[in-house]
């Protein structure tokens, strides 16, 4: 069983089974959803997602005519597990997740869709917290 909840904490979630696959998604939906590089998502379709609090604060859009669809709280607007409902695909962010999972990801996805500056990070300076301001551009 792992544990999860949005970041206000209006919703909070439990998913009980194996988790099939964990992915990092460059698709341009999936950096739009997250504004970021990436999504990462953990996929299951025998695991099940019980709502154990604030289920009436999730929502769901789905991209016009397309199956892609992100939860989120309505309060804090945080990615939410969701079951896609042309497969009964569990799909959970893995950034939602309150408990640590002893997984790594399996793989980059749609990566020739990534962003033209995801090439190369490893090599950006790394901070524990903000950097001072005379250390960051702009």
């Amino acid at each position: 069983m792992i544990a999860g909840s949005c970041q206000c904490g209006a919703v909070k979630f439990q998913v009980r089974g194996p988790l099939d696959g964990f992915f990092l998604c460059h698709c341009r939906r999936c950096r739009k959803d997250t504004g970021s590089a990436h999504a990462a998502n953990l996929f299951s379709s025998t695991a099940t997602l019980a709502w154990l609090a604030g289920q009436a604060h999730v929502k769901a859009y789905r991209v016009p005519g397309t199956r892609h669809e992100k939860s989120f709280c309505t309060e804090c607007g945080a990615a939410l597990p969701r079951v896609q409902t042309e497969s009964a695909l569990l799909v959970v962010p893995a950034g939602s997740l309150d408990s640590d999972i002893d997984l790594r990801p399996d793989a980059h996805i749609f990566w020739a869709s990534r962003a033209a500056w995801d090439a190369g990070l490893e090599d950006v300076p790394a901070f524990d917290g903000v950097p001072a301001r005379s250390n960051a551009k702009g």
